[in-house]
């Protein structure tokens, strides 16, 4: 049985993942990996992987939280993941932080890095 995750703590992962490799990203491709990532989770765990709502269309699935919170890149690369306010208990001051990776289990980082590498031989097959 696999966990819920937040769709912005997945591409935060994605985003950290694909440059760290050096690999392009923009929105448009954490949405493509985002889908991969549904598809193989609903085949496995029976389930939607994200705690937000997924919408389908003809190019894939849409994630609205996560498609607006990149909007601004546009087609441009990505280079640090989306940020959220935080405010700590106790205090009255708004902390802006990027959104927190996972805490995947194996079997669920496994499931990402398969996506992920998908995407890379995608990538791939288009330059070539």
């Amino acid at each position: 049985m696999g966990n819920l995750y937040s769709a912005q703590n997945i591409a935060s992962y994605l985003i950290y993942e694909l440059n760290e490799g050096h690999v392009f990203v923009n929105n448009q491709s954490i949405q493509h990996i985002l889908t991969l990532v549904e598809c193989k989770w609903q085949q496995i765990f029976g389930h939607s992987a994200y705690q937000e709502q997924v919408c389908t269309d003809d190019i894939g699935y849409t994630i609205k939280e996560v498609y607006e919170a990149y909007e601004k890149y546009g087609v441009r690369h990505i280079k640090l993941p989306a940020t959220e306010f935080y405010l700590k208990y106790g205090t009255f001051q708004l902390v802006e932080r990027t959104y927190a990776i996972p805490n995947f289990t194996e079997e669920e980082i496994s499931i990402v890095q398969q996506a992920l590498t998908q995407y890379r031989f995608q990538l791939l097959s288009k330059a070539s």
